[in-house]
């Protein structure tokens, strides 16, 4: 198993390009299903949740090609509508499946999803809005069955919470639908547009792409002919090594971004007294002599992403002062702090509520990940310790992040992969 090694308080210096965010990438790979022609992906991150879901579509009788961050999919041979257990097990993401195969088939049997532990992240949302629009479900074994056999209709969904994975499977599936749908209270994140872009492009129907309410008139079965897509920037990727630049008081610059997906995370960089300069597709972060402590609270789009919550608690271990980090997505996401601990932070959680004592000395150690952000976090803290730290269990890190250690290299970082 592997493992990396950070010999921390190495100053960075220069550009990284970011990679294709994995959480648009999921989606469009799975709207393949429903693709008349092979469809074409670029930009494409090499991460293993990307190999676990192309992997997940050739069971099913898809065949791809994969070569230098493009993909090809041709759905057209599908043969089995079974999303097996060990595959889906390993990915929450796996479940978005669903929404194209019952559309496409009439039917489909996935199994009950898993990935990260970061917290109860229920389907039901997911199976209410297929109810709605005419499907039977049925759970057995550990498989949610789900039949439309004459087909999905067209329904007025209104999710209790905002779902992202829960919107997108509800838009492939009403992009094949009988008449109409509306979608109250929908996901509103860059990833969620992107995909509505990709099926307006193919001729779907589609109002209100970026607001919380969206209406998707179907092809009552037609499949749609994608067109080429490029996947947009990872804005997650890019918050997390504006963090490394911060947390060591380095001055780099991320490229193949786009700023206006970031926002909120700018925002707080600000608060805490950093220097962003913002151009068309690239963000520079610049060292200051005083990083002020800081107030986050989690939440959907355009809010401040819960997948940015554990980079910024490390990075609030360098400010000088409290920092308050209030957790309002998942009840199970400060796993991390656990872990921060071992390098001698000081925090203090009551509840979904993270108090950060700052500066905090930090003091290179062997730590493990728990999930994929919170890897990121430990990679950060180690950035910045004094001495060696060992983050172990990194598999969490490669689901997600494209080259890590060789991004943080080329900007001068000490960091290595080895084997256990």
């Amino acid at each position: 198993m592997d493992y990396l090694e950070i010999e921390g308080r190495a100053k960075l210096k220069g550009k990284i390009n970011v990679s294709g965010a994995k959480n648009s990438a999921l989606p469009l790979i799975a709207l393949s299903i429903i693709s008349k022609e092979p469809f074409k992906l670029s930009n494409l991150p090499n991460v293993k949740d990307i190999r676990t879901l192309l992997h997940l579509l050739e069971i099913l009788g898809a065949k791809y090609r994969f070569e230098k961050n493009v993909a090809v999919i041709d759905t057209s041979e599908i043969s089995s509508t079974t999303a097996l257990y060990d595959i889906v097990r390993t990915m929450r993401a796996s479940i978005l499946v669903l929404g194209p195969l019952l559309a496409r088939f009439g039917h489909c049997e996935v199994s009950l999803p898993g990935g990260c532990a970061i917290g109860q992240r229920p389907i039901d949302l997911h199976l209410k809005a297929m109810e709605s629009m005419g499907a039977s479900i049925e759970i057995k074994n550990g498989y949610v069955i789900t039949r439309a056999q004459n087909g999905l209709k067209g329904a007025h969904i209104i999710f209790d919470k905002v779902t992202v994975t829960g919107t997108e499977n509800v838009l492939m599936a009403a992009a094949l639908a009988k008449g109409k749908t509306t979608i109250v209270n929908a996901a509103r994140e860059p990833e969620v547009v992107q995909l509505c872009q990709v099926l307006k492009n193919a001729g779907i129907e589609i109002d209100g792409i970026g607001g919380d309410e969206l209406v998707v008139r179907g092809t009552e079965g037609e499949l749609p002919r994608l067109k080429e897509v490029e996947v947009i920037p990872d804005r997650i990727e890019a918050g997390t090594y504006l963090c490394a630049g911060a947390i060591t008081g380095s001055e780099i610059t991320v490229q193949k971004v786009e700023p206006s997906h970031m926002d909120a995370i700018l925002t707080k960089f600000r608060q805490m007294g950093l220097r962003i300069d913002i151009h068309k597709d690239s963000i520079t972060i610049h060292p200051t002599e005083k990083i002020e402590p800081v107030e986050i609270t989690t939440s959907e789009y355009p809010g401040f992403p819960t997948d940015m919550q554990a980079q910024f608690m490390a990075l609030a271990l360098k400010a000088e002062g409290v920092s308050i980090i209030e957790e309002r997505l998942f009840e199970n996401r400060f796993m991390h702090v656990g872990e921060l601990l071992r390098f001698g932070a000081n925090i203090h959680l009551k509840g979904n509520i993270a108090t950060v004592y700052g500066p905090a000395d930090l003091m290179g150690a062997d730590v493990m990940a728990t999930d994929l952000r919170a890897s990121s976090a430990l990679v950060l803290a180690g950035l910045s310790a004094k001495g060696i730290t060992k983050v172990h269990r990194i598999y969490h890190l490669d689901r997600g992040y494209e080259a890590l250690e060789e991004k943080l290299s080329s900007l001068g970082a000490k960091i290595r992969r080895l084997k256990e």
